[in-house]
């Protein structure tokens, strides 16, 4: 049969490698046009590149590298790790000739890479969950673990199973200054974390979604990676040249795509923006949402505006906000601990032109140079253990933003609103009074072509033949794991396998010491007395795509990992490093099974046999490309002895 395609679809036609068919469930190889990475990630890529020879970079001018995770300025001159982290970047940015490098503190990665880089219709793989940020501008944007990056980086190709596809669309008007952070809180509040877009790819649009700028787009598409989507995307429109053409780019090189209109969704949601109050996400999860007026008189230990997440409009609109309040009398109370970050240097030149950098200060805000620290939780900078903060970044997990603390997640306005006072105050009466026109100008927005009068031609993909093909033709697994169980819940992220603060290291031993150091401290001491098979609920490896979290449970002795449901980047790291996974849907095993349970299985077939009980289960083995990479015994493995992997790579670099 044929059937028409969604935006993700065409974009793959139009980079396949050789043959194959984009429905939902087939493995494509694609052409990728942009791989990029922080110093975290690099840190990780280094082994693969040194396992494989240190080839040549298949392109240098479009390999993206900035310093941004763990770089505050304290840091980088008292920590001899967070130096060398530097140092390598440095050196490997000059020895490639990298054209796209960012020296710490410059950017955070995202910001410079939407503004200047990235371009409709191309492929972008980066070494970090929130690329997804780049849909925005109608690009394929996907993070994964840094190894997958590597090889892109090495061969200029990847290979993706198609996802099946949900469709967001966007209903009504929302009111001037309720932007993009709202907005997909509300949409992780209706869809909830980790279930309608789980592995999925999310595209969103609708006729709300026509007048939302591609910063409220780039914030949506930033935090679809907290819906669990594989991908966020909008369609490429008269707003998104507009853009480009702020930035003094063109859009001669991009490929203006859009779905059918009989394109295949698994589902569709619609989504009321009419009368959307500022939305709020008390800890632990960014699904966990109220209307701002619902927790009002909060009482806060701080206040943090920045992460890849806040855009450049975010960061103007609260300082105009913080402005009205000190005009109407409102002084800040005591505190250190507001501190607002903007995410590119060009931005924060922007606050210093237009005096919004001195009303920050007036407010009692620090202002920071651009990095992810605080988000993350690690540097010099961290919310300290049963501190509450109000913050405008992307995750609200446990331990988030240092050991113990407490992050409630908003928009950056709201966060302005309850600086002040040190509690959660609603931004709508001061919202309501923003000089709009001094708003768009301090942003640049008076452009010479109206956008509604640019013309489009988008290009023409016919619908294809999508008959399923057979995926499941590979290698498979072989071997027996007869080990004791360690049960863990749903939703389990890679934040608490493996912390922030340890992903400046890369040996796996070491990873190891501290896998779940905040949930269940001891782990690897618990693994070496055989209890080595972790046995979890859904979503197991959520957030972050880093690698780190596959290493650290390699690192702690666990040999395989059966969950109901596994998030694909992190089951993609596990598959990557040679690591076993089975997915169980059956309650009865999950009712059956408890720490220290001795489990015997079969990783051909996926049998499970429990102990000491007649009860077998059987688990869905990996399929297609993953499953030839483990019976290879991991990606490098694969790589080498060409099971499927791409073979273009040019040694002596």
């Amino acid at each position: 049969m044929t059937a028409g395609l969604t935006l993700t679809q065409k974009i793959l036609c139009t980079h396949m490698v050789g043959s194959g068919a984009v429905a939902p469930g087939s493995t494509v190889r694609v052409a990728v046009d942009w791989t990029m990475a922080s110093e975290l990630a690099l840190n990780g890529m280094m082994s693969t590149f040194e396992r494989l020879g240190n080839p040549r970079l298949f392109d240098k001018d479009h390999f993206y590298l900035a310093v941004d995770h763990t770089v505050d300025p304290v840091t980088v001159r008292e920590n001899e790790k967070t130096r060398r982290l530097v140092a390598l970047c440095q050196n490997f940015a000059k020895a490639n000739g990298l054209t796209a490098f960012y020296d710490a503190n410059e950017t955070i990665m995202h910001t410079r890479f939407y503004r200047d880089h990235c371009l409709p219709g191309q492929i972008v793989l980066g070494a970090d969950s929130h690329t997804t940020s780049h849909g925005a501008l109608g690009a394929l944007a996907i993070g994964l673990g840094g190894a997958d990056v590597a090889i892109a980086a090495l061969t200029g190709e990847t290979w993706l199973e198609v996802p099946e596809a949900i469709s967001v669309v966007y209903e009504g008007e929302t009111a001037f200054g309720i932007g993009g952070k709202d907005i997909i809180l509300h949409t992780l509040g209706t869809l909830g974390r980790n279930r309608a877009a789980l592995e999925r790819t999310v595209e969103y649009g609708g006729p709300a979604a026509a007048g939302f700028t591609t910063d409220t787009r780039f914030t949506i598409c930033n935090m679809t990676a907290e819906l669990g989507g594989m991908n966020g995307i909008f369609e490429p429109t008269a707003e998104t040249v507009r853009f480009l053409e702020s930035r003094g780019r063109t859009a001669a090189d991009a490929r203006f795509l859009r779905a059918d209109e009989d394109a295949d969704y698994a589902e569709t949601i619609r989504i009321d923006l009419h009368h959307l109050s500022p939305k709020v996400a008390k800890p632990f999860s960014p699904d966990n949402v109220f209307d701002v007026e619902d927790v009002t008189d909060q009482a806060l230990d701080g206040c943090f505006i920045g992460a890849c997440t806040t855009t450049e409009e975010e960061l103007v609109l609260g300082g105009m906000l913080l402005d009205l309040m000190w005009q109407d009398g409102h002084r800040p109370v005591p505190s250190s601990r507001r501190l607002v970050v903007p995410g590119d240097l060009e931005i924060r030149q922007l606050l210093a032109d237009t005096g919004l950098d001195k009303i920050y200060e007036r407010a009692g805000y620090r202002i920071g140079v651009p990095g992810c620290h605080l988000c993350l939780g690690v540097g010099s900078e961290r919310a300290g253990d049963g501190e509450i903060w109000l913050s405008s970044q992307n995750r609200n997990y446990r331990n988030r933003m240092g050991k113990g603390s407490l992050a409630w997640l908003s928009s950056a306005a709201t966060v302005a609103a309850s600086s002040y006072g040190m509690t959660i105050a609603d931004p709508r009466p001061y919202l309501a009074r923003i000089d709009q026109n001094r708003y768009h100008n301090i942003l640049g927005r008076q452009p010479s072509t109206a956008p509604a009068a640019i013309e489009i031609r988008y290009e023409n993909i016919p619908a294809m033949k999508v008959d399923h093909q057979d995926a499941n033709k590979s290698a498979s697994l072989s071997g027996l794991v007869s080990a004791g169980v360690q049960k863990f819940g749903d939703h389990v992220d890679t934040d608490a396998i493996i912390p922030g603060e340890f992903c400046n290291l890369s040996d796996w031993t070491e990873l190891g010491e501290h896998c779940f150091e905040y949930v269940r401290p001891g782990m690897k001491e618990s693994c070496t007395s055989g209890n080595t098979i972790i046995v979890a609920g859904e979503a197991w490896g959520s957030g972050s795509a880093r690698e780190h979290a596959a290493w650290a449970l390699i690192g702690a002795g666990v040999e395989l990992v059966i969950a109901r449901g596994f998030a694909a980047t992190h089951r993609r790291n596990l598959v990557n490093e040679g690591l076993p996974t089975l997915v169980v849907d059956d309650p009865d095993f999950f009712d059956l099974v408890d720490d220290g349970t001795q489990l015997q299985v079969d990783l051909a077939t996926g049998s499970i046999r429990v102990a000491d009980t007649d009860r077998i289960f059987q688990g869905q083995c990996p399929a297609g490309e993953a499953a030839s990479i483990l019976a290879s015994g991991g990606v490098i493995a694969a790589l080498k002895q060409g099971n499927g992997q791409p073979t273009r790579i040019t040694n002596g670099g």
